[in-house]
């Protein structure tokens, strides 16, 4: 299996208000389907195209991101068909979303952290920092 492409489809960032001192951070990461992709015919390559949204909200009403995209995986006959047929059943196979769950997140993860420097926003998950030894 083989990552080919990630693509954003949309980004939408509201902030309604200033950031408050008591406040929560709710994200959310939801595949929505996955597809036989077509991409070329005479290849024995074999592709998916997986949907998904990354939503990640500052409550009490501070600010909302959505992310949308396309996820191309290139992964062998087989590998795809039990894919699809567990798809079918709103299922993943373990491996595979987690897979999937990490690649998506990682360049969700790059372009939430600029639009939260952007509109001066903290960060959405607890970045890594240098402490004094004790």
């Amino acid at each position: 299996m083989k990552l080919v492409n990630l693509t954003f489809t949309k980004i939408l960032f509201e902030k309604e208000k200033p950031t408050i001192n008591n406040f929560n951070i709710n994200s959310k990461l939801n595949i929505k389907n996955i597809i036989k992709e077509d991409i070329n015919k005479k290849s024995k390559e074999h592709f998916l195209k997986v949907s998904w949204t990354y939503s990640v909200n500052y409550e009490p009403k501070i600010a909302n991101i959505l992310i949308e995209g396309d996820l191309t995986i290139s992964l062998d006959e087989k590998e795809q068909k039990k894919i699809l047929l567990t798809w079918k059943k709103k299922e993943l196979d373990k491996d595979f979303n987690i897979l999937i769950l990490n690649v998506i997140l990682r360049k969700c993860n790059i372009k939430l952290l600029q639009l939260e420097e952007d509109f001066n926003l903290p960060p959405h998950f607890t970045l890594p920092s240098v402490k004094p030894k004790e």
